[in-house]
């Protein structure tokens, strides 16, 4: 990717309007550098290479150097890319990054026995050196056959020449069943004492006794 030194007396919002993206170059052992890059030729690489492959940068037509996708911005209203930091790195020097995994095959869980799949991790934290980092990491669903089955970190297939951080017995990918939505019945209400079983009192006559006052002939003694 070519970039441009950048002019301190442009403000960045006026390279955006040329189609340019700002860009910061820094690292060990580098000066750090202002820059501009194409907003076309970015997006494809970025596109291409994400935030864990080596790029090789060329500044104003100095020999390339080497760098991570280390941060990116976005304009909060159009999504658009605004500017982007760019860490140096040494290819033949570790580096700690993550890769992503992309999720390949059909689980038999999911497509036969109508399952849901769950990814609870999105990539793979690994150390290496910057020259062996490669774009993703494949993890294939085809052997989640049941509910039973489960793929860990163990389980992947990770380039010798990378040392897996992530712990091992993690879950990657399983699936699990869909949960069934019980129909509610609805419970009958219950009449409290004294009430019909329609849950509606029946008002007393005037002058009538009520349970209180005995009833009957013995309310009407009390009375006299």
């Amino acid at each position: 990717m070519k970039l441009k030194k950048r002019d301190s007396n442009v403000k960045a919002k006026d390279y955006r309007k040329q189609g340019l993206v700002t860009a910061e170059y820094y690292g060990k052992d580098v000066p750090n550098l202002n820059l501009v890059v194409g907003y076309q030729d970015f997006k494809k690489a970025y596109s291409a290479a994400g935030k864990n492959t080596v790029l090789d940068l060329e500044i104003e037509g100095d020999k390339s150097t080497h760098a991570l996708i280390h941060e990116v911005d976005y304009d909060p209203v159009s999504d658009k890319y605004i500017n982007v930091d760019f860490l140096h790195v040494d290819l033949n020097k570790n580096v700690d990054t993550k890769i992503p995994f992309v999720f390949v095959g059909v689980s038999p869980a999911v497509k036969d026995l109508q399952g849901t799949l769950t990814t609870p991790l999105d990539g793979l934290e690994v150390r290496c050196l910057a020259k062996d980092l490669i774009h993703s990491i494949e993890v294939d669903i085809s052997g989640i056959v049941d509910f039973n089955s489960v793929i860990r970190v163990s389980d992947l297939k990770v380039p010798s020449t990378m040392t897996v951080l992530t712990d091992p017995t993690l879950v990657v990918a399983t699936a699990v069943p869909v949960k069934e939505e019980k129909e509610e019945v609805p419970v009958a209400a219950v009449p409290a004492e004294g009430e019909a079983a329609t849950g509606t009192a029946t008002p007393a006559a005037p002058g009538a006794a009520t349970p209180a006052e005995g009833g009957g002939d013995k309310g009407a003694e009390s009375k006299k």
